[in-house]
This record gives structure tokens, sequence and C-alpha cells, in this order.
């Protein structure tokens, strides 16, 4: 069951003392005050490459704003929250972030994560921008605080299932998934696809994540003569199985989603990554209107890869609707982002559909070569 933040601070918190808390937070977040915010993604546990890439992002995005004073007057401040990609940890997140008073996330990073922390936020009045979480379920049932400037599985899926049935035909292809919302959304939609274009799986299985050794799964790949492996997952086990794969002696393509661009799936398979395709949104870090904020991050030795311009760009764009607005009220807010638009970013425009997705989604295929990725 979700706990929401009512429930959560308990019934003693309803009288004398809920007025205290009510009016110290208010003071904290008075009009002279910072406007809080928060980026919420896997700041620790295996995925924290990509909370790393959310930090980025959103300290970029806060210093940058503030530099050029601040929305409505005030200095924004962000919060860092930490949910490990667990959906109960999430929710705990979802709950101390609605008790600080936060009127905007720019997270989750896992879909398993922000589907229920986004049950909390609606009922907290809480606006939540998700930078990458990809599984429909996010915003087709979500509330009206439900946006992402990221595209959806079903599209995604698309087009690599499409792709696989076009440049793999005759091949013997599997698809596997690790069982995450994300996981498994994002292959059953491939599959979906690769079906509808006319060619058939080899063999369709899950894997548990957070394993190192998945040799018994490679041995079941190599039985089946597989050729082709896709995986619905994360870098981590993708990385291990493609490279457990190669030690023994498979000749095989592996092909993934949007959670493989990292640096660390190439510290995980060396020589083994070389060929290795994926989907992603074509790289932000070209678009001109990234230029500027590429170039100060590279300053500060950072690449801004995968997420980091996503997770900019959510706090960019609720920037210039509470602008827009005249206050950050989350529901005005969200109202807005829906009936306006586009909004300018370094993503490029973005509008909004009436469920929160972007309405032009923008999936292509990149290739690992020499420890690097790069767009086909």
């Amino acid at each position: 069951m979700i706990q929401t933040r009512r429930q959560w601070l308990g019934a003693a918190l309803i009288g004398a003392a809920s007025g205290a808390f009510a009016s110290g937070r208010a003071r904290a977040q008075g009009a002279a005050g910072p406007i809080r915010i928060a980026t919420v993604g896997p700041m620790t546990g295996q995925y924290a490459s990509f909370g790393a890439q959310m930090r980025a992002g959103g300290e970029q995005a806060v210093t940058d704003i503030n530099a050029a004073g601040g929305v409505l007057g005030r200095q924004l401040q962000l919060e860092i929250g930490d949910d490990a990609c667990d959906p109960r940890q999430a929710v705990s997140v979802a709950n101390q972030m609605a008790a600080r008073r936060v009127p905007f996330v720019a997270g989750h990073f896992c879909s398993g994560s922000s589907i229920p922390a986004s049950k909390v936020y609606a009922e907290e009045g809480i606006l939540q921008i998700s930078p990458a979480s990809t599984n429909p379920r996010y915003t087709d049932e979500g509330s009206w605080n439900t946006f992402r400037v990221c595209g959806r599985d079903d599209q995604q899926g698309q087009v690599a299932g499409r792709y696989i049935a076009e440049n793999f035909r005759g091949k013997r292809v599997a698809i596997l998934h690790d069982n995450s919302a994300y996981g498994k959304g994002l292959a059953d939609e491939t599959r979906k696809a690769m079906n509808a274009a006319g060619m058939q799986e080899a063999l369709y299985a899950a894997y548990t994540a957070g394993e190192r050794d998945y040799n018994a799964l490679v041995s079941r790949l190599r039985a089946a003569n597989i050729e082709v492996i896709y995986i619905g997952g994360y870098h981590t086990e993708a990385g291990l199985i493609l490279r457990q794969a190669k030690e023994q002696g498979m000749n095989v393509t592996l092909i993934g989603g949007d959670a493989l661009v990292t640096q660390e799936f190439w510290q995980i398979t060396g020589a083994a990554g070389e060929g290795t395709l994926m989907t992603f949104s074509s790289d932000p870090r070209r678009r001109p209107q990234a230029a500027e904020v590429v170039q100060r991050f590279r300053a500060r030795n950072i690449d801004p890869e995968g997420y980091v311009l996503y997770t900019y760009a959510a706090i960019q764009i609720w920037a210039d609707a509470v602008r827009k607005v005249g206050a950050t009220d989350p529901r005005r807010v969200a109202q807005t982002l829906k009936s306006d638009g586009p909004w300018q970013s370094v993503l490029g425009p973005i509008s909004f559909d009436q469920k929160g997705d972007v309405t032009v989604p923008d999936y292509v295929f990149y290739v690992w070569r020499n420890g690097s990725y790069a767009q086909i």
C-alpha cells in the first residue's frame, strides 16, 4: 500500500504540532526564502551512474537559473533524493519531499520507482517531470501531475522491433528481460513490434537482476543457437551477459535500450561490447540549443551523456512554466505545461499532450565502438 505523507506523519501532527510544523515550513518557503525543488533517482546502488547523471543535470540547471536571477525573484534550492531504484524506497523519498513542501520533483529514473512515487506526489500536490522513466503506465495511469521529457517504451520498442526485423531477418533472436517495469515493458514492446514485422523470436526469457554469474543463461542461449540478444534491462546485467557470452565463444550481437547509455557499460564489457546497438533519443549534446550548457559541463570535466541534459531540461521547462503562471502552484503549472508550448529547452522545443507525454518522440540507434557510443 502506498503511504501518503498524511498517513506517514501520523495523527499526532494533526493538532497544534501540525500547525507549528506548517508554520515553520511556510516561513522556510516564504517569499524571501529559496524555492525548494528536488531531483530523485538512484544515487546509490548498482544504477548509481544514472543517479550521478541526474544530480549533475539538476545542479547545473539550478546554478544557471540562479545566476540568471532565479524564479519569480527567488533562488532555487536543490534537494537530492536517493531511491536506489527501489519502489519502496521511492515511496519513502516521495513522502520526505512532501514533508519538505517541495512543489516539483525532477525524477525518478526507474519506471518502477516513478510509478508508485507519482501516486504520493499526486496526493500531496507535487508536480513530477521524469527525465528517464519510459514505461507507458507512468502517464497512462498517472494523474494531473505526471510528465516526462523522454519517450515511452511503446515508442522505443517500435523502433527497436522494426530495426531487428529489417536488419537481422533470418537470425535467431533471443529477447530477455529483468522483470522490472522498465525492462519487461521495453522487451515486450520490442517483441510486439518485431512480431508485427513478421519475425518471431527463438527464445523469450527472464533473468534475475543483481546477479554476477549468468553462465547458466548463456549456456541456454548457446544451446538455442542464438545470434542476436535483445535485452530489456539495465547496463550492468546486459554487460555481464554479453561478456560471459563472448567468453563462452558465442558470436552474438547485443541490442538494448536507453539504459545502456553510460560509460559503465563499456567498463563492464571491455572489448566484448564492440558493436553493441542501443536505442536512445538523438544525441542532445549535439543540439544547438544545448551548445552553451554543454560547454559549461565540459568546463567542469563532466560529459553530459545519457540523462544529464534530460534532467536539466525538466527543471528548465518547469521554471519557465512557473514564470508564465507567476506562481509555483503545481496544478496551475501542470495545466500550463499542457496547454502552452512548445517549451524551449536544451533538448530543443518540447510540447506535452494531455497525459504529460512529449508529442514528438525521437528514438534512433547508437552503436558502441572503441569504448564510446555514437549515433548511427
